[in-house]
């Protein structure tokens, strides 16, 4: 299937419409599907497709249900309706395979598909991924606590909202970096979640895998499952939200893989390093057509023997 590039759309699965962009040509080779973290968008891999786009290579970006254009009535939000989600959304493309990049929230899901669809994952890329480990941020764990909605109701108001602006402008406007409470982005996810629609699928997700403990869900008893699977697992050495211990866990349960960590990054390497992140992603897709062009030989060479 050739789309012009980009092409944005949605698709109606599970009882809701689900927004995504395509770059490229779904028939050019094995596309990545790219996943965003809880409160983000499919506009957060923007950089990163850019750059892997011009390099040939297809890409699928996804709002996930709750977020950006995607709906965001009530439903089950479970990491393994969502991973149901992106199965069917590949089917819907009839793509039968794909290079799966999740980053956070994203990350929990995309090692929910591999458990549940292993069939659909030629490779996978866990960045600052959910799922590895119990400790979060305590804004997190507080969040998910019952009645936090109401206080973020009241908290992040329009003034709010101008002041943490504000803030982020003067630290452009003097040249520095913009600490991340004052980013752009930030302040562009505190006024989505000040909709009360999308405040209230916003925290039905994050009680999904979240409580006042830290994360509900772990991955890291089916990490082995992936043993034959190419995997990159990428951090930001200043990452507060997960810490970069649990990515070096999961390698340590993944001795194949490639553990990458960003020193100057935080939460979001691929935010602040695209260039670099494009890169080990492009190794990455290397990696899963060799395997595909190995598997394809060994299957010949059976077939001739027979």
């Amino acid at each position: 299937m050739s789309l012009a590039s980009p092409y944005h759309r949605s698709v109606r699965l599970h009882g809701r419409d689900v927004a995504f962009e395509v770059r490229g040509d779904l028939d050019s080779g094995i596309p990545f599907l790219l996943v965003h973290g809880i409160g983000s968008t499919a506009e957060a891999w923007t950089p990163v497709v850019d750059i892997l786009a011009e390099h040939g290579y297809c890409c699928i970006a996804v709002d996930l249900p709750g977020h950006g254009r995607s709906s965001k009535e009530s439903g089950d939000y479970s990491l393994g309706a969502l991973a149901s989600t992106l199965r069917d959304l590949l089917a819907s493309l009839e793509v039968p395979r794909c290079i799966l990049v999740g980053h956070s929230l994203g990350g929990g899901i995309a090692l929910q598909f591999s458990y549940q669809y292993p069939e659909r994952l030629a490779a996978l890329a866990l960045v600052s991924s959910g799922g590895l480990g119990q400790e979060t941020s305590a804004v997190l764990r507080w969040t998910a606590l019952p009645g936090s909605g109401l206080v973020m109701a009241l908290a992040f108001n329009r003034a709010t909202l101008a002041v943490l602006a504000a803030a982020g402008h003067a630290f452009a406007r003097l040249g520095r970096r913009i600490p991340a409470p004052f980013a752009p982005s930030t302040v562009d996810r505190l006024r989505e979640i000040a909709d009360p629609e999308h405040r209230n699928a916003f925290l039905a997700i994050l009680r999904a895998v979240v409580d006042q403990t830290g994360q509900r869900v772990s991955a890291l008893a089916r990490l082995p499952l992936l043993a034959s699977t190419p995997t990159l697992i990428l951090w930001g050495e200043r990452d507060h939200v997960l810490p970069v211990s649990h990515g070096l866990r999961a390698h340590s349960l993944l001795p194949h893989s490639r553990y990458v960590v960003f020193s100057e990054a935080g939460h979001e390497p691929h935010v602040d390093e695209p260039a670099r992140t494009a890169d080990l992603l492009m190794a990455l897709a290397a990696e899963a057509e060799r395997g595909r062009h190995l598997g394809a030989a060994s299957r010949l060479g059976l077939a001739e023997a027979t």
